[in-house]
C-alpha cells in the first residue's frame, strides 16, 4: 500500500494497535482524575470548544489525525478540557482528512505513530503540501534515533515518545505553538550529533535568502555538484526518483538556469559552500 522508502516504523500493526490502545487507557485515567493535577488555564478568556473554528485569544488550535480510534478519543477528551487548546477536529489520516484540517484552518496536527507507521513520510509531506505552515507534533513514538531524525528532516516540530503522559503531549502542543521545537533529551544528542556531521556539506543559508530554496533543495544542490543522477539522488535521500524530478524543475525555475551545471555554479555565486 505504502512504499517501502516512507516507513519509518516497523513492527506489526497489531502491537501499534495494542500500544495505542494501552496509551489511551492511560490517558483517560489521567483525565478523570485531576485533569493533569493543574486547574484548565483560559487564555484570553478561551473556553473549553471541540470541533470548532479556532477561537481568537486561543493559543493553540489542533487537529488530531490517529487511526487508534481508542486513542483518538482519549486525546480529544484529555486535550479538549485544556482551555488555551482547540481540538477541531479527529480523524484516521487519509486525503478527506488533510481537506478537513485545511477546512478547519488548524495550526498545528498531531499523528500518532501508527499513522506515522502506515504512511509514513508521505503523511508529513501531504500535510506541508496542503499548509506549508503547518506544525506538526507527533506522539506514541518509538525512542528511535533514525526515526527521529527522519521526521525531524521531513519538518515535524514535535516529538512525543510512547511513555510520555497526557501532561507532556499538552505541554508539546503548547511549546509548538508559541514558536518551539520539542524533543526528548536523549534524542536532543543525537541531533546535534546530526549538524555536526553534516556541517561540512551542508550548503550556505543563502541560498534560502537570495533564491528561496528550502532545505532539500539545498540538499540536492549538493548532490547536482557531485554529478548524481535523479535516481541516485532519489536513493541518498530515501525519496521517490519523480519526487527529485519536481524539485530539480522547480530549482531551475527559481534559479532562472536553463541546466543543472548552470544552477550549480549560480549557487556557487550565491555563497553556496561546496
Amino acid at each position: 500500500m505504502h512504499d517501502n522508502e516512507d516507513q519509518f516504523v516497523g513492527g506489526e500493526g497489531r502491537s501499534l494497535s495494542q500500544a495505542g490502545d494501552n496509551r489511551a487507557r492511560i490517558f483517560l485515567s489521567e483525565a478523570a482524575a485531576v485533569v493533569d493535577g493543574e486547574p484548565d488555564p483560559r487564555v484570553g478568556g478561551c473556553e473549553m470548544n471541540i470541533g470548532v473554528m479556532p477561537l481568537p485569544g486561543c493559543m493553540a488550535s489542533v487537529f488530531l489525525l490517529a487511526e487508534n480510534r481508542l486513542l483518538r478519543e482519549a486525546l480529544v477528551r484529555v486535550l479538549g478540557k485544556k482551555g488555551d487548546i482547540n481540538v477541531l477536529g479527529a480523524e484516521p489520516y487519509s486525503e478527506q482528512a488533510l481537506r478537513q484540517v485545511v477546512a478547519a484552518s488548524a495550526h498545528i496536527v498531531v499523528l500518532d505513530s501508527i499513522t506515522t507507521a502506515l504512511s509514513g513520510a508521505r503523511a508529513i509531506r501531504r500535510l506541508h503540501e496542503v499548509n506549508p505552515s503547518i506544525k506538526i507534533v507527533m506522539v506514541g513514538m518509538e525512542s528511535d534515533e533514525a526515526v527521529f531524525l527522519r521526521v525531524v528532516q521531513e519538518g515535524a516540530v514535535g516529538y512525543v515518545l510512547k511513555d510520555a503522559s497526557a501532561l507532556d503531549v499538552a505541554r508539546t502542543i503548547r511549546a509548538v505553538a508559541a514558536g518551539e521545537a520539542v524533543c526528548p533529551p536523549s534524542l536532543s544528542v543525537a541531533l546535534f550529533h546530526w549538524v555536526a556531521r553534516h556541517r561540512v556539506t551542508l550548503p550556505s543559508l543563502h541560498l534560502k535568502q537570495s533564491l528561496g530554496f528550502s532545505l532539500r533543495e539545498q540538499q540536492l544542490v549538493q548532490l547536482i555538484r557531485e554529478g548524481l543522477s535523479n535516481k541516485e539522488m532519489a536513493s541518498r535521500l530515501n525519496l521517490s526518483e519523480q519526487t527529485v524530478k519536481n524539485h530539480v524543475h522547480r530549482m531551475l525555475r527559481k534559479a532562472g538556469a536553463p541546466d543543472r551545471l548552470a544552477m550549480v555554479e549560480l549557487c556557487r555565486a550565491e555563497g553556496a559552500t561546496f
